[in-house]
This record gives C-alpha cells, sequence and structure tokens, in this order.
C-alpha cells in the first residue's frame, strides 16, 4: 500500500467520523430540516421565475417567498384555533343546557333508539347498574378528573407547543437559506458525489420526479376526499359544510385519523340531532367512500407519476409513516426510488450482458 493510499483511508475515515458527528449534531432537527428541503425543491421553479421578475435579485425573492408561505401556514392556523376555540365554548354552553334541560334523563331512551346496537348497549348498562344517578355522578367525577388533569398537562403543552413553534422557526430559515443559495447547494452536491455524471443525473432526477409525485398524490388525494365528505355534509344538512369541507381536505393527509377526524365527529352530531339513519349514513359513506379514496387513489397517482411498483409503493407509504411520521410519506417512496435507480444502473453498467456471451 502506498502512502497516497494510506493517507486517502485515514481522510476518509476521518471525514466519516465528521460526517457523524455532524449527522448527531442536526439529529433533533431533521424532521424541520426535511421539510424545508422539500418545501423549497416545490417552490424553487416559482422563485426562479419571481427572482427574474426582480431583475435577479434572489436574496429579496427568497424573502418575499418565505414570508409568503410563513402567512399561508400561519394565518390558516391562527384562524382555525379561533374557530375551534368558538367552537368549544359554543359546545361547552350547548352541553350545559342540554343537562338543564333534563338531557341525561333522556340519554338512556336516545341509547335505546340507536339502531341495530341501541337495544344491546342499553341492555348491557342495565345489566351493568348504571342508571340515571349513576351518570350524573360519573359526569361529575370526570369533570374534576380533566380540571385537575388539564392543570397536569399544563406544562407538557406548553413545552410541546414550545417545540413545535421552534421547528417552524427552524424551517423557515432552513427554507430561506435553500431558496437563496439552492442552487449552488444542488451544484456542490452533484460536483462531490463520487459517480458518473450520468448515474448522478438519473439519480437527481429520480428524486425530483418522486418528490413532486407525491406531493401531486397527496394534494389530489386530499381534495378528493374533502369534496366527497362536503357532498355528504351537504346533502345531510350538516351546518357549516363548507368549513368542515376545508377541514376536512387539511387534516386529510395526517397519518393517524386523517379526514376520519372531521367526518366521525360530524356522524356523532348527526345521530345526536337525529334522525339516526343520518349518522348511519355519514359513517357508511365515511368507511367506504372517503376511506377507501386514500386506500386507492393515493398509491395509485404517486405510484403512475414515480413510475414505482404500487404494492412496493404502498410499503414504502407505510413504512415510511412508521418509521418517520408524515415527513415519512416523502421519505420512504425517494428511498423506494433511489434503490430502483441503483438497481437499473448496476444492471445496465456492471452485469455482464449475456446476449453477447
Amino acid at each position: 500500500m502506498t502512502r497516497q493510499q494510506v493517507f486517502a483511508i485515514c481522510f476518509l475515515a476521518i471525514l466519516l467520523v465528521l460526517v457523524y458527528q455532524v449527522y448527531t449534531f442536526f439529529r433533533p432537527f431533521l424532521m424541520p430540516i426535511l421539510g424545508a428541503m422539500i418545501l423549497a425543491h416545490l417552490m424553487f421553479p416559482v422563485h426562479d421565475r419571481f427572482a427574474k421578475l426582480l431583475r435577479g435579485r434572489e436574496t429579496l425573492s427568497a424573502s418575499l417567498m418565505t414570508l409568503g408561505i410563513m402567512l399561508v401556514v400561519v394565518l390558516p392556523l391562527v384562524v382555525l384555533s379561533v374557530v375551534l376555540a368558538d367552537e368549544a365554548i359554543n359546545a361547552q354552553k350547548a352541553l350545559a343546557a342540554w343537562i338543564e334541560s333534563g338531557g341525561i334523563k333522556r340519554l338512556p331512551d336516545l341509547i335505546a333508539g340507536l339502531p341495530v346496537v341501541g337495544g344491546t348497549i342499553h341492555d348491557v348498562l342495565h345489566r351493568a347498574g348504571v342508571s340515571q344517578t349513576n351518570i350524573e355522578e360519573k359526569l361529575a367525577e370526570s369533570a374534576v378528573t380533566l380540571k385537575t388533569l388539564a392543570v397536569q398537562q399544563g406544562a407538557v403543552l406548553a413545552m410541546n407547543l414550545l417545540e413545535l413553534v421552534l421547528n417552524f422557526l427552524i424551517m423557515i430559515i432552513v427554507l430561506f437559506v435553500l431558496l437563496k443559495d439552492g442552487r449552488a447547494v444542488v451544484k456542490t452536491l452533484h460536483r462531490i458525489i463520487p459517480l458518473q455524471p450520468s448515474h448522478k443525473n438519473r439519480i437527481f432526477a429520480r428524486v425530483d420526479k418522486t418528490v413532486r409525485a407525491v406531493v401531486k398524490g397527496i394534494v389530489i388525494t386530499a381534495v378528493a376526499q374533502g369534496l366527497l365528505a362536503g357532498l355528504a355534509y351537504g346533502v345531510l344538512g350538516v351546518p357549516f359544510a363548507m368549513l368542515l369541507t376545508a377541514m376536512t381536505a387539511v387534516v386529510a393527509p395526517f397519518p393517524i385519523g386523517g379526514a376520519a377526524l372531521v367526518w366521525l365527529p360530524v356522524s356523532l352530531y348527526l345521530f345526536w340531532v337525529g334522525p339516526a339513519w343520518t349518522g348511519v349514513a355519514m359513517i357508511v359513506w365515511g368507511v367506504g367512500v372517503v376511506t377507501m379514496v386514500d386506500n386507492f387513489l393515493k398509491p395509485i397517482l404517486i405510484g403512475k407519476e414515480a413510475q414505482l411498483p404500487i404494492v412496493l409503493l404502498l410499503f414504502s407509504l407505510l413504512g415510511g409513516l412508521a418509521a418517520y411520521g408524515l415527513i415519512g410519506l416523502f421519505i420512504g417512496p425517494v428511498i423506494l426510488g433511489l434503490l430502483l435507480t441503483a438497481l437499473e444502473i448496476y444492471e445496465q453498467d456492471y452485469l455482464p450482458d449475456e446476449s453477447s456471451s
């Protein structure tokens, strides 16, 4: 082994140690950084055109784009928080009025009137010795418990909120940097990756295609779920149908609950106000149509656009969600696409040509 090879091995070892240390530093902020990278990749064509309109002032363009994205994210959250707070107050008033008007006395009859399962639930509660007095006592105990739990969890909630705000600020800062210097970053990465130029071009193209396909699939699926759920809200006479439709589309990509975070409470509301068949119809429509759209349409859209096998794509989406959370919807298909591209490169460039032997 020559002296130059020894130096090369030592340098590579030091480089790997440094990369690992940097990863350790950045690991707590990995999710907001990855989110900023995905946003920057999607918004860069718009930023590029905007910079040309501003006569090449990329820093100004990146600043305006970042401010615009902040407003797009923050303003709906503020409005939604105000609306939810108002609705929570109204719900509390409605519950108090329902109890004062004798709602607890009517509760056994309401339970017995539920279709299919009402009689069974009523008999089970009756055999368990649950009475009107018991229900009132349990409600009072639950109120005290909830108040105590709210006080205990206040500090935890504040810390989680602080972490959420910090991650959002990190994402915004990284997004600005990537919009401003993204072109130079990509050129540097393209230059230092130790692969042939044709291989690097194919890998970069695969990442671009997969990320755009995932975003397109998620957005179209969320809009479709929102519209289908909104159709049911309108037909069944649910109040604030337009707001609920928008909320359904917003929460549809969430890995836990998804669109059911909206349509399931709506079905409970319909059971509450009656007739009971409207609640049943909402549940059947939500499970059979709205949820099925997410299970079938999203893999088809992403797989067609990214040219990934549907079965492997489905596992990459589920595995990405399990491993990384919401950001795993992007990471899983991207890793799958990179693996398939690497296998294609290996097959085409490194395996012997059997036809010539």
